[in-house]
Parts: C-alpha cells; structure tokens; sequence
C-alpha cells in the first residue's frame, strides 16, 4: 500500500480537497531558510485568513530540517522528510479529526487497536485537562491503560509562553515490538513510536496570562510519512523500510560493500542526496553557495562525498548520478519539478563533486601545513573553522585527521564561529527576501510601491478577499503574487490596470506612520505574514487607496511612477495568481 496515496483518498473522501505541497524554499516567509514542517505554508490560513480551496484540506508536504544534521546517520533522523497533513479551518473539530484518525489506522491501514496509545493534554492551572479526548479515544476502542495525560510540555501547541492562537495536541503511538503489549502504556518506553499528532487550536493566549475560548477553531494535523512507513512495514530502521531500500541497494551496488558494517555512512549518502536532489530540482533555482540555502545544499553534497570516499567509491565515477536517478525516478509522480529539473539537479551534483575533489586535495596540503606550526598538540578553532570555510572540510574530517596525528581539535571554538557564521547567513536570506526585493534602487523603489497600488486594486476589481502572497521585485520588473480562485479575465486585468493608472496620475501622496503591530492590525493595515515584524512597524498609506505595513521603500508621490503595464497573469500555486508588470 502506497501510505501518501491511501491517507489523500480517505480525506478526500471526508470532503477534504488536496493542495499540492509547497516549495521546499519558502515563497513568503523568510524567517525560515527552508519549509520545515507540514503546517509551515498554512499559518496564515490557521491565523484566520481565508483559504481558496476552503475549510477542509489535505496534502503531502515537502520538508526540509538541518537542526539536527549530525544525527542523519542513525535509523530514524532524515533532512529531508515528508509529512501528511489534514486541516479544518473553522469547520469540524475534535470529535471528526480523531475519530477520522482512529478510522483511518484501524480500517484503511489495518492496525490493530490494541498496538495503539495516545497521549492528552492534563490540564493546568491556566486551561482544564482535554478530558473530552481522552473520553473519544476510549469510546473509540483505545483502552484506558493505552491513554497518558501529558503536561503542557508533551501535549500543547506551539508553547504555553507563547502568546495568541494555541491550545491542546493528543499524540498516536504504536507499538512495534513483536512482544506481549503491554496493558498501561509509557510513553518512555522506546518500543511505542509516535505517528500521528493532532493539534487543537481552540483557545487564544492573551498578553495578561489568561486563555480565551477562540471562535474560530482549528485542527491541524501531521503524519510523518519515513517513520509510518517503516512501523507498518515492522522496521526499526527507516532505511530498511521501501522507502528506502532501493536508494540503499544503488549504494551497496556502487561501493562493492552491505549495508551491515557500512550502515552510518550509506545512510547519510542516501539520506543527503535525497535532500539535495530536492532542494537543486527547486524552482528556487538554488545552486551550492556559502551563504543561505546555497551553503545547506554544499554542505549537503559534501558531506555524502566524504561518506562516499570512505566507503572507497570511486569519486571520478557518476556515482552521485545513479544514487540520484532512482530518487528522481521514485519521486516525479508526486513532484513534478523532479522530471522538469532532472538536468539541472544531476549538473549541481556532479559540479559540486569536482570541485569538493579539487578543495579537497587542497585541503589535505593545508591540514599537513597546519599541523607543522601548531603549538602543542591542539589545532585552534582558527585553523578548523578555515579549513571548514576554505576548503570544505567538516569538522569531523578534521578531527578524524587530527586523531590519526595524535592531535586534539578545539571543537567548542569552532563551533562559537560556525554558530556566528550560520547568524550571518540566516541574516543575510531575511535581507534577501524582506519585502520581495532584489535590491533598494529608484527604479526598484518605484516598483515596489506600485505593488501597493496593484493589491489595492485587486481587492476593488476582483475581490476584497484577494491578498498579496508574495512579491520579487528587479530593475526589469515587479513580480505579484496574490489569493485567488480563477484565472483574470480580460477585462479584469484591464480594469486592473487602468485603476492603477488612474491613482498614479492622481498624483496620490505617500505617508509613512510608525506604530505598534497590534494597533496596525486592529486600524486595518494590510499585512502578509504578521508575525515577521517587529513590535513597532511602518505604516504607509497612498491616498486613501492603499494602507500597508511594510519594510520597503516607496516614493514619495505615486506620479513618480509612470505608466503601468501587465505583461503577464499566470497561475502560481493552488489558489495563488501571478501577474508580472512593468513601469514605462
């Protein structure tokens, strides 16, 4: 059975509609350098706004974590992993979503009730214990020693301290020992693995401490699709589930050797090169960097290079190549990038492996040189960090050497630099996507101001529901992306136009207010994604047309626009229009 397939048929099947998966690089959030979790491209919609495609969704989404990159090599950790999710936006709440949930482990994935626990929320002195779950699941068929109340630090979402929309999350667990099931379930106990969490967001957190009932509730949920799979298929090592024993066997084929003895490193091959095949097949176009995205994918690359030399793969054979194909080949069905991109992604690998091979050799002759006129018998943080940042190296690689030498490492030293570094980038990804801009030019400028006048009009010749969704600006021209269930007419982009050109010969003035984000919201302003301002925000009004929170620069008069042309309205993503234009 196909996991993602089954699990979109059923919600289907409840009234739900698919959305397509979001981009692994965010469109319209750069806090984040990649989408990190299912729900991540739905938080606006959580947060109240309304969605095209309507109140009951579901998908399979593409996700992308580097916290815990040291830990890929082990049975369960991935960078890239996808997640199944169902959502209600102000429609059914818990009684649907669990009972759905029980309905679809039990009858369409045939596990037996008495191999599942659960895990509620037990209340506090703020917020009552979620006994109305508790009470479902037993009705349901789990049994009373199989549900656990968990404090707000197991079952609550996102954070008890965290202010705004919030509330309580019941987690699904199975149990994968071949043993007697044990009659009370301990969530310690690893044998019982989590599978599915559904979360609550019934209530408001106010900034004076006290918990509101909200009128618009929400259910979101996520499934990781990697850990599933390999529970149904009674693996404790995700690499042996079907997910990925073709990956793994491609590896076994390339480096003459099993995977018993070579499993930490093979995992981490397959594992990275999943990852980059999916961040290079991006249309992000994102290519090996040392900054944002850029610097993931070549540590990325580099990594699987280094695990492949010590499996003694031959590094000047096509090797990353073939590993990639069958990813391609297992994936196209589902993301259609994979085919598209095919070239582009096998390029990336194979360019990036030159040129680590190259680096490498020249890092090797740095190492030695380093060693030599070393003090004692520690290599600083200085000399790590530049052999990392130079010349590819990870740290471990200079450890290994180091060991080989009788030497040690500042290891913490380094890390305080690769902490600043990893600072450094982020920073630079939110400069590079804040407000849409490529850079802050006159001719960018006006650009960006004219999207002010585009969503304005928007909203008063297609509909006041339709939102900005995104914007990238250059010198050549200003790329809009906004909600929308249709695509424009004719004479919709006409009116379009025309409206913005009727503001700009009115010579409309532009003003900026400085205020808290909380009163911009309740006055009005229009906002895209809130929660990436800070506390005091610019307001800027154009006439009485327009009223934004926003970053960017803008002119001072809309007649210092010019004339304003659509040149293009396509589609972006699902419920998402794109038009493209021009300043003449």
């Amino acid at each position: 059975m196909n996991l993602k397939d089954a699990y979109i048929d059923f919600f289907v099947s409840k009234g739900h509609v698919q959305i397509p998966s979001s981009p692994v690089v965010p469109e319209n959030d750069p806090s984040v350098l990649f989408n990190t979790a299912g729900m991540q491209p739905l938080i606006p919609y959580l947060k109240g706004e309304k969605h095209p495609l309507g109140t009951r969704l579901c998908d399979y989404q593409k996700c992308i974590r580097t916290n815990d990159l040291d830990e890929v090599g082990d049975k369960t950790h991935h960078t890239f992993f996808e997640m199944l999710g169902n959502w209600s936006l102000g429609d059914y709440f818990k009684e649907e979503s669990i009972t759905w949930s029980f309905e679809f482990l039990t009858e369409v994935l045939k596990i037996p009730s008495e191999k599942l626990a659960v895990t509620v929320f037990r209340g506090n002195d703020l917020v009552s214990a979620d006994s109305f779950s508790a009470s479902l699941w037993e009705k349901l068929g789990i049994t009373k020693g199989h549900i656990a109340y968990m404090d707000e630090n197991n079952n609550w979402w996102p954070n008890m301290e965290l202010t705004g929309p919030c509330g309580p999350d019941t987690e699904i667990f199975y149990y994968r020992h071949d043993g007697d099931i044990p009659d009370i379930f301990d969530p310690e106990d690893e044998n019982w693995v989590e599978i599915w969490n559904n979360v609550f967001m019934q209530y408001m957190h106010n900034p004076d401490n006290t918990f509101d009932s909200l009128p618009f509730k929400n259910v979101d949920t996520g499934m990781g699709v990697e850990r599933t799979q390999a529970v149904l298929e009674g693996k404790d090592d995700n690499y042996l589930s079907s997910i990925w024993i073709d990956v793994i066997k491609k590896i076994e084929e390339v480096s003459n050797k099993k995977y018993e003895g070579n499993e930490t490193s093979m995992r981490i091959i397959a594992d990275h090169i999943r990852t980059a095949v999916f961040i290079s097949a991006d249309y992000a176009s994102i290519k090996p960097s040392n900054t944002d995205q850029g610097y993931i994918l070549r540590r990325l690359i580099r990594r699987a290079i280094r695990h492949a030399k010590k499996l003694e793969i031959d590094i000047n054979s096509d090797f990353e190549c073939a590993i990639a194909n069958v990813i391609i080949d297992k994936y196209k069905k589902y993301y259609k990038e994979l085919e598209d991109n095919k070239t582009v992604v096998l390029n990336v690998l194979k360019e990036e492996k030159i040129k680590f091979n190259r680096t490498l050799e020249k890092g090797l002759r740095e190492f030695e040189k380093a060693i030599r006129n070393i003090e004692g018998n520690k290599i600083d943080a200085n000399v790590a960090f530049r052999l990392y940042d130079t010349y590819g190296f990870p740290i471990e690689l200079t450890v290994e050497l180091a060991n080989d030498n009788n030497l040690t490492v500042d290891v913490d030293g380094f890390n305080e630099k690769f902490k600043k570094h990893q600072e450094l980038s982020r920073t630079a990804s939110a400069g590079k996507f804040k407000g849409g801009l490529a850079s802050n030019g006159e001719i960018e400028t006006k650009y960006h101001t004219a999207t002010h006048l585009l969503n304005a009009a928007l909203k008063v010749v297609v509909s006041p529901d339709c939102h900005q969704k995104g914007s990238n600006i250059t010198s050549e021209r200003m790329r809009f992306d906004f909600s929308c269930d249709h695509k424009l007419t004719v004479e919709e982009k006409e009116k379009v136009e025309a409206l913005v050109n009727e503001w700009i010969s009115e010579g409309l003035e532009v003003t900026k207010e400085e205020m808290p984000k909380q009163k911009a919201v309740e006055i009005g302003a229009e906002h895209e994604f809130i929660d990436k301002y800070p506390d005091i925000v610019n307001v800027y009004k154009i006439g009485d047309v327009s009223m934004e929170i926003c970053g960017g620069p803008h002119v001072k008069n809309t007649n210092e626009l010019g004339h304003f042309k659509i040149k293009k309205e396509e589609a972006s993503s699902a419920g998402v229009r794109r038009i493209k234009a021009i300043l003449e």
